[in-house]
C-alpha cells in the first residue's frame, strides 16, 4: 500500500529520512505516527527508526541530544524541528515486567517491528510514501482491531503495561480487542501491579477520554485489570455503574475522574486521598473534588447563588455538560447569565476586606475575623445585603454588638 498523499509532518521531516539513506544506512517513519496517518489523524510527532547505530547517527547529524542513548534513542535537532531517531533493535527478557533487561542494536527492519505492541504500531512508512506491513496490520486498522504483534502472553509478560495502552488504544480509536489478545490481557492482568501507578494513571486517563469509552472501560473490568489498579479493586459494582452511562465523550480529565468518583460513591471527605493513590497532581485532586461537590448539588436542582458562586464560570459550565450523562440537559447560556448577575465573582470583590474590618472594629485578628468575612460574602451574595462598604460597616459593627462572632 502507498499513501496518496504525504502527511505535512512527514514531509517536513524527510530531509531527515534522506541524510540517513545517503550515508548507507535505512530509514523509516514508525508507530503511532504512520498508523495515525493512515487513519486520517494528525500527528504532533513522528518517531524514525533506523538501521543507523547511535554513534553513527551523531555523525551525520551536527545537532543532536542523547535522550535515551542506551535504547538507541538520539533526538536530533534538524532544521526547526526535533525527531527522536531510535535504532533497529531487539530486545532480551524483562525480569521487571516493563524493561527489558538487555537491548541490542540490529540492521533488521523486521526484528524491529516484531518486539512491537499491537499489529497497528507495526507498520513502517518510507520516503515515498509505501507502507511496510509485515503482520497484517493493516487489515487490523481496516477491520477496527487490536491484535497483539506475535504471541501476546509473550508481550504482555514482556511489558504489562501493554495492557493498558490496549484498553486505551481501543477507547480511543473505537476498535476491538481481538480474542486471543484479550484473554492474553486477563491472563497476565495481575503483573499491572508490578507497573509504576504513574504510568498507569497516563493509560486510565486517556482511556476515559476515548471516543468510544466502553470499548476499552468494559474489557478494563471483563479482564480484570481493575484489581490491579489504585483504589478500584473494592468497587466493582461501582464500575459497573460507570460503564452504564450514555457513552458519550468525556471532555476534560477532571469531568472524566470526576465522573467515576461519583459512580464509584467515594465520600467527599476521601476523594483525594482516592486521587493521590493515583499520583494526580494536587491542581488536578482540587478540580475533580469541586466538580464532585458542585455535580452533586447540580443534581439536586438549580443553582444555588452560593453554589454558583463556588464553582466558578469555568467549572459551573464543565457541570452543566456532564448532566447529560444523567438524562439531563445542561443550560449552559442560561448558567452563564445567572453567574455574570451575581453580586460578586470572587471574595476580593468585597467591597471590605479584613484590614477595614479590624481597624473599624479595633480588634485583632482571630477566628471572629473570618467568620465574620464568611457571613458578609455569603450575604452580598444571596442579595441579603448591598456590596457597598457603608451599609457593610454598618451591618458588621451590629453583629459585633450582638457578639456573635467572639473569638
Amino acid at each position: 500500500m502507498k499513501l496518496d498523499i504525504m502527511p505535512e509532518e512527514f514531509v517536513k521531516a524527510l530531509g531527515v529520512i534522506k541524510e540517513i539513506e545517503l550515508h548507507g544506512f535505512e530509514a523509516y517513519f514508525v508507530g503511532g505516527s504512520v498508523r495515525d496517518a493512515l487513519l486520517g489523524k494528525k500527528s504532533h510527532d513522528v518517531d524514525i527508526a533506523t538501521s543507523a547505530y547511535p554513534e553513527e547517527i551523531k555523525r551525520i547529524f551536527k545537532r543532536t541530544v542523547d535522550v535515551g542513548i542506551d535504547h538507541g534513542t538520539v533526538l536530533v535537532l534538524y532544521e526547526d524541528s526535533q525527531y527522536e531517531i531510535t535504532t533497529f533493535r531487539t530486545e532480551s527478557t524483562y525480569q521487571d515486567f516493563r524493561r527489558p533487561d538487555k537491548v541490542t542494536f540490529v540492521r533488521s527492519l523486521e526484528e524491529d517491528l516484531k518486539r512491537r505492541d499491537f499489529t497497528i504500531n507495526a507498520l513502517a512508512l518510507d520516503k515515498e510514501g509505501t507502507v511496510i506491513d509485515l503482520f497484517h496490520g493493516l487489515d487490523d486498522l481496516k477491520n477496527g482491531v487490536i491484535r497483539a504483534v506475535g504471541n501476546p502472553k509473550e508481550r504482555f509478560h514482556e511489558d504489562a503495561l501493554r495492557m493498558m495502552r490496549g484498553l486505551r488504544f481501543a477507547s480511543q480509536l473505537d476498535f476491538t480487542i481481538e480474542t486471543e489478545t484479550l484473554k492474553a490481557i486477563y491472563t497476565f492482568h495481575e503483573l499491572l501491579s508490578k507497573i509504576s501507578v504513574e504510568r498507569i494513571s497516563v493509560e486510565f486517563s486517556k482511556l476515559l477520554l476515548g471516543n468510544n469509552r466502553q470499548k476499552g472501560f468494559s474489557p478494563f473490568i471483563e479482564t480484570e485489570c481493575y484489581r490491579n489498579c489504585p483504589g478500584l479493586a473494592e468497587h466493582l459494582k461501582g464500575l459497573l455503574r460507570f460503564s452504564e452511562l450514555p457513552n458519550f465523550p468525556i471532555e476534560e480529565e477532571r469531568q472524566a475522574w470526576a465522573l467515576l468518583i461519583k459512580e464509584l460513591s467515594v465520600p467527599n471527605k476521601e476523594i483525594r486521598l482516592f486521587l493521590k493513590k493515583w499520583k494526580l497532581s494536587n491542581q488536578m485532586m482540587h478540580e475533580t473534588a469541586e466538580l464532585v461537590y458542585c455535580l452533586n448539588k447540580r443534581l439536586e436542582g438549580a443553582w444555588l447563588p452560593e453554589d454558583l458562586y463556588r464553582a466558578g464560570l469555568d467549572r459551573a459550565l464543565a457541570v452543566e455538560k456532564l448532566l447529560s450523562f444523567y438524562n439531563l440537559k445542561g443550560k449552559l447560556k442560561e448558567t452563564e447569565e445567572q453567574f455574570l448577575a451575581l453580586p460578586i465573582k470572587e471574595r476580593k470583590h468585597l467591597a471590605i476586606t479584613g484590614n477595614d474590618l479590624m481597624t473599624i472594629i479595633d480588634r485583632k485578628p482571630g477566628k471572629w475575623l473570618g467568620l465574620l468575612i464568611d457571613y458578609l460574602e455569603k450575604s452580598v451574595i444571596n442579595n441579603e445585603i448591598p456590596n457597598d462598604k457603608e451599609m457593610l460597616i454598618s451591618c458588621s459593627k451590629k453583629i459585633i454588638e450582638q457578639q456573635d462572632f467572639q473569638g
